[in-house]
């Protein structure tokens, strides 16, 4: 079972490496990288190129770890022996599955994708260890132990906006998606908008690489921007020669689709203020 990349998304050398050797080990496979460098895209693109169902867990700031095992609806059971429900004898009617047990139970071998792990409490990947090490679980409620079926391929996705706990790192193998270069941009963009003017890609292209390099950006635009940038540009016929037409103006052209907070923004006014006073 082997991860080779598909036609619908570029990966590296690199990237297909670890994602197979996460997948000999049979380790979860931890992937950080800016957002917008595709960490989620890869779990479904893994998942498509296999053959695989893909179960997706997004993590938030309110989940908890038991969540992706299971939950006990005691408030639900409560009601219904108050209106007398026979359901109310069988506590399983009352259990309900989590994204963990699902790929536990998955008669098939599938991939899970545990997104944006870094969203929740410290805790929350501590409190992962055993179940994903052991591929197992207990429910106590109804005294019933889930054990993985099939070892589920497991891609767990970080922004990078917390460290994660040393236990859970050993237990992973860890990759970092570097930010794409200009030909491996290119790629991406032609996979996207097959056919399109290699003179507009290559002007956008250029401006939004000098973009990401101005010193104080407090956020720089990532691959998914710079499609949409590219897409808008597209739409509206912009001529490759006018991005960077008027020297003096430094803000680019549709920047809303690059710069994404008000600081950004003066930044690239102030710069361009000072380019039209040097100017005269």
């Amino acid at each position: 079972m082997q991860f080779q990349g598909t036609a619908d998304y570029i990966a590296d050398k690199d990237l297909m490496v670890a994602v197979n050797a996460a997948i000999r080990l049979e380790r979860p496979l931890l992937v950080k990288g800016e957002p917008g460098t595709g960490k989620t895209e890869l779990a479904r693109q893994v998942a498509a190129a296999l053959g695989l169902d893909l179960i997706e867990w997004n993590v938030k700031s309110t989940t908890k770890a038991q969540q992706g095992l299971y939950e006990y609806d005691a408030v639900s059971r409560l009601r219904d022996s108050q209106l007398g429900d026979v359901r109310v004898h069988d506590i399983g009617n009352y259990i309900r599955q989590g994204k963990l047990w699902q790929a536990f139970t998955s008669p098939t071998k599938c991939v899970l994708l545990i997104d944006e792990i870094d969203k929740a409490d410290i805790e929350f990947p501590n409190d992962l260890l055993q179940e994903l090490d052991r591929m197992e679980f207990h429910v106590y409620e109804t005294a019933e132990t889930i054990r993985a079926v099939v070892r589920p391929i497991v891609i767990i996705t970080s922004n990078n906006e917390k460290e994660l706990p040393d236990a859970f790192l050993r237990r992973c193998f860890f990759h970092y998606i570097r930010f794409p270069d200009m030909e491996t941009l290119k790629r991406i963009v032609e996979v996207h908008y097959p056919g399109i003017k290699q003179s507009l890609v290559q002007a956008a292209l250029t401006q939004f690489f000098e973009i990401r390099e101005v010193p104080g950006l407090k956020k720089k635009p990532s691959t998914s921007e710079a499609l949409d940038w590219i897409r808008l540009l597209v739409a509206d016929d912009i001529d490759p020669e006018t991005l960077r037409a008027d020297a003096k103006s430094i803000l680019p052209k549709l920047h809303g689709a690059l710069l994404k907070n008000e600081q950004d923004v003066h930044l690239f006014e102030r710069l361009a203020f000072m380019a039209r006073g040097q100017g005269k």
